[in-house]
């Protein structure tokens, strides 16, 4: 099995895996060859780099939740076409394809489950899904997500890859981010703890609301992370952006996030936090 990264620079192969033969994968992030079984062990980041490959929102649920104890809400909501929207293909058609691809309705998956026995509610987006775009389904859902936190008072995790919002939805995709947004602020007066985990790619509508608004907002090594891409943001200021620019590690040093956690260390990391920020 391949897992597979939109591209992250202007070549088109880097921060992907590549099949090489049965055995072995080539991360094209380091032009590296790695035997299949290590990546697998090491929770999908290359040993060579330590590039964090994409993860589908069924395997981010392994790897942070208890065995078994995630349950799943509202998976049956389904997106609508208010526009009748047709690019190269109609909307629908789109949304068929990516429906079939992930097994999923739409681009984000909510529920509750525990880390380390302690309860929380969930959200994870899958990028597979239409690059992870924020409709108006995945802004219902985090709403929805937040109402049973804050109905049981157990902390909020939101996980995000996304593109930003879906444009074959319009206005009514951009009013997610006022309405996410919106019930963060629920969060904050009731203090219920609500932490961001930013994940490669976060970028566009979903990175300028609800995954910059965590208590604490953390993200895994070399995420990209912004609202438009370093290349629209060179040609609209006509300058040389630095090194390294919307990697995670720039973001932190220049105070946008507060911590960068390997993945191997999330679910000890977020524990401790949540013991800080809502002691059982």
């Amino acid at each position: 099995m391949a897992w597979f990264q939109k591209p992250t620079s202007s070549d088109p192969e880097k921060g992907k895996l590549k099949i090489v033969e049965g055995m072995w994968l080539k991360c094209t992030f380091c032009r590296g060859t790695i035997y299949r079984k290590e990546v697998e062990r090491s929770f999908k980041v290359c040993p060579k780099c330590g590039y964090h490959f994409p993860l589908s929102a069924n395997e981010r649920i392994d790897l942070l939740m208890d065995l078994g104890t995630f349950q799943e809400w509202d998976s049956e909501l389904m997106p609508d076409d208010p526009l009748t929207f047709v690019d190269s293909q109609p909307y629908p058609a789109r949304l068929q394809v990516s429906q079939g691809n992930t097994g999923r309705k739409d681009a984000i998956v909510i529920g509750d489950g525990r880390i380390k026995g302690r309860l929380i509610a969930l959200g994870v987006f899958d990028f597979r899904f239409m690059g992870g775009s924020m409709g108006s389904v995945v802004g219902e859902k985090i709403c929805r997500a937040i109402n049973r936190a804050l109905e049981a008072r157990t902390p909020f995790l939101l996980v995000t890859a996304s593109g930003g919002a879906r444009m074959q939805e319009g206005t009514l995709s951009l009013m997610q981010m006022a309405k996410t947004a919106a019930s963060i602020a629920r969060l904050d007066e009731a203090r219920v703890p609500f932490l961001s985990l930013l994940t490669d790619p976060t970028f566009g509508g979903v990175t300028a609301s609800v995954a910059m608004l965590g208590d604490v907002i953390l993200a895994e090594p070399k995420a990209l992370i912004g609202f438009a891409g370093p290349r629209v943001i060179e040609l609209t200021i006509k300058q040389r952006l630095p090194d390294g620019f919307q990697r995670a590690e720039f973001l932190l040093e220049h105070g946008m996030i507060d911590a960068i956690v390997p993945r191997p260390h999330l679910k000890d990391t977020i524990d401790t936090l949540l013991n800080h920020l809502s002691p059982r």
